[in-house]
């Protein structure tokens, strides 16, 4: 007979040690589908450690890919922290890019002093007021939030796409269903010269330790933490849950739709239907692979990303299909989510009980 006894208080080796383990086990793994792929494997995994990390231009490109992903890891690990279930950071993101471009496609102009933060406040403030509706329905008529924010993620990219063959589309784009293009003044400096990594890192990195003293260090950031223990305790000691929740949608849908802005303002420079190869989802991995934690996101952020890039380059090379780079997160997330039961419980075998 199987017994699972709770931990009344897990060391930090379970805390810190299981996403490792995570990453390290599901990285072993994927040695499986590689041999039966007929892939030499130690070649494999040496053209995916060299595709992320053997030069400047693959290293800026890993951090390229890792922005986007620390924001809406982050806008998961917030949300999930107040059990807000956000899976529509995909939609949000969209949103803030689209917001992005109306505001900074040439509408308005200015230094770029003014016109970045304008782009950014722009881009926060649609991510944001995509995830307040569905947070509104959850806490005054108990809708699924899952649902509604899953949903939302197709309308939002519907809209997009009849917007860049209507109001936004860019008359020299000789037919391509693509935006104007972001101003000068508007678009996010590059870090390196004739690389792609951009400021929007540097955003992203500040956000992670931002958030992660919010949380941590003031009362709202209490509040959060006690709604996502307890909502009904947290409400009858006072704490107004429907607020903290809005506030919690306002930071998850506001860090979405900055991973939209920078991707537009930063990487591709217009909006397409293009722009996300699935970031909003897997910010969730993200977000759980950091076990919600602000500055645990940037490592698995960057864990991820490597993995996407390093994938990317091998599949050239051997062959090999890149949907190993999937196929590695997703076993990833499995090997956490296990660890973070086990962490949790402590599982004994009760022999006696089953001879008996």
């Amino acid at each position: 007979m199987i017994r699972f006894e709770p931990r009344s208080n897990p060391g930090p080796f379970l805390v810190y040690g299981v996403p490792i383990l995570a990453a390290t086990i599901a990285i072993l793994l994927a040695a499986i589908p590689l041999a039966l792929a007929g892939a030499p494997i130690i070649q494999a995994y040496g053209l995916m450690i060299s595709g992320a990390f053997g030069s400047v231009f693959s290293t800026s490109e890993m951090l390229t890919r890792a922005t986007p992903l620390i924001l809406t890891g982050l806008a998961a690990a917030i949300a999930f922290r107040a059990k807000l279930w956000n899976i529509g950071a995909e939609g949000q993101l969209y949103m803030g890019a689209m917001a992005a471009v109306a505001v900074g496609s040439g509408v308005i102009d200015g230094p770029s002093w003014v016109m970045i933060p304008v782009v950014i406040i722009a881009g926060m403030a649609a991510g944001a007021l995509m995830l307040i509706g569905p947070t509104l329905l959850k806490t005054r008529l108990g809708v699924d939030e899952v649902v509604t924010t899953l949903l939302l993620n197709f309308i939002v990219l519907l809209f997009v796409q009849m917007m860049l063959e209507g109001a936004l589309k860019d008359p020299m784009s000789m037919g391509w269903p693509q935006s104007e293009p972001i101003i000068d003044s508007a678009a996010f400096p590059a870090l390196l010269d004739r690389m792609r990594v951009h400021i929007g890192l540097l955003i992203a990195l500040v956000s992670a330790v931002a958030l992660a003293i919010f949380v941590k260090r003031t009362v709202w950031g209490f509040e959060i933490r006690a709604v996502g223990e307890n909502a009904a305790a947290a409400r009858f000691s006072g704490i107004s849950v429907t607020k903290t929740m809005i506030l919690v949608a306002a930071l998850s849908g506001g860090l979405a739709g900055l991973a939209g802005v920078s991707e537009v303002a930063g990487t591709r420079g217009y909006l397409a239907t293009d722009l996300s190869p699935g970031y909003g989802y897997a910010g969730i991995v993200v977000a759980m692979l950091a076990r919600l934690s602000p500055i645990g996101v940037i490592a698995s952020a960057l864990f991820v990303a490597s993995v996407f890039v390093g994938a990317d380059s091998m599949s050239r090379a051997i062959g090999v299909s890149s949907y190993l780079a999937d196929l590695i997160v997703a076993m990833a997330l499995l090997c956490v989510l296990i660890g973070g039961f086990l962490t949790r419980f402590r599982v004994h075998f009760d022999r006696k009980s089953a001879q008996g």
